[in-house]
């Protein structure tokens, strides 16, 4: 069993001593996000670990323990560098940056992957800035990853209504839009040694990402880690795994974020569970 961390929020970044007491315990009760009752995540019987997150340094020190009892895992990093009216509160591509090569140095290129995703049409993030956006950080992580994710924005209801809210001019361009825009990335990605792959998305072409990728793991641990490919949603490629997050829970204020219907309800159960929310690194220029 694959156990993910989570896509509902960023186990990492804020919920790392959590994680720390429930490995040490050995399971997980998770409230279902769809009613019902708690279900329970056996955490001992794990044969790996695919952390989401954009910002692990707090994670740190559970990493080296998971590498040190060879407990296999592979982190699913984003990092778009887009501009503060759209992600209020993450670390400066300066801090991602210097991380996801930490993270390389230390347990290897095939436990992180870099995820430019969602890709995100506004007035400010036009495909000429995430050419140009893309290109730079593509640059930056030569040599640190193997791969990068991409895939275009969902624009779910709730969605619209933070991005209307908050006054961004955005748009969901056409399918040969995306398509072409995909082409373009993907060749630069490979300029800089990394394969691009799509998430849950054929319909813009290119490979398709398996985000919980039990190759990866595999590679990672050293000996094969089996799982059935079991994906969330259409396209999607990702191995049979369960997830242990919560929705609502994650203070990074990404206007785009499926994850958070409300970012100011997010920050009051952050506080809630005593969890000091650390400011953002100020961007510079390069940002």
């Amino acid at each position: 069993m694959i156990v993910s961390a989570s896509y509902r929020t960023d186990i990492p970044s804020f919920h790392g001593a959590w994680f720390a007491r429930r490995l040490a315990d050995g399971f997980a009760l998770v409230r279902n996000p769809y009613g019902g009752k708690p279900y329970r995540v056996d955490l001992a019987a794990a044969d790996g670990f695919v952390f989401w997150s954009r910002n692990t340094r707090p994670f740190r020190p559970v990493l080296a323990d998971l590498a040190a009892a060879a407990r296999p895992f592979v982190v699913q990093y984003t990092l778009t560098g887009y501009p503060r009216a759209l992600e209020r509160a993450v670390p400066s591509v300066e801090t991602a940056v210097a991380e996801i090569h930490w993270l390389a140095e230390r347990f290897g290129p095939r436990a992180v992957v870099w995820r430019y995703d969602p890709i995100l049409l506004t007035a400010a993030t036009d495909a000429h800035f995430h050419l140009a956006n893309f290109t730079a950080l593509a640059d930056r992580l030569r040599g640190a990853v193997d791969e990068v994710v991409i895939s275009f924005a969902h624009i779910y209801a709730k969605t619209r209504r933070r991005l209307d809210a908050a006054g961004v001019d955005w748009r969901d361009p056409a399918l040969e839009e995306k398509s072409a825009l995909r082409l373009e990335l993907e060749a630069w990605a490979a300029a800089a040694g990394m394969r691009l792959t799509v998430c849950a998305q054929a319909d813009v072409g290119g490979t398709g990402a398996a985000c919980i990728d039990a190759r990866r793991l595999s590679d990672v641990a050293g000996r094969p880690i089996d799982a059935r490919v079991k994906g969330h949603r259409p396209g999607c490629l990702c191995a049979e795994s369960r997830d242990i997050g919560a929705y609502d829970s994650c203070a990074h204020g990404c206007v785009y974020c499926y994850a958070v219907a409300d970012h100011d309800r997010a920050v009051a159960n952050l506080a809630k569970m005593k969890i000091r929310i650390e400011p953002p690194v100020a961007r510079g220029t390069a940002d």
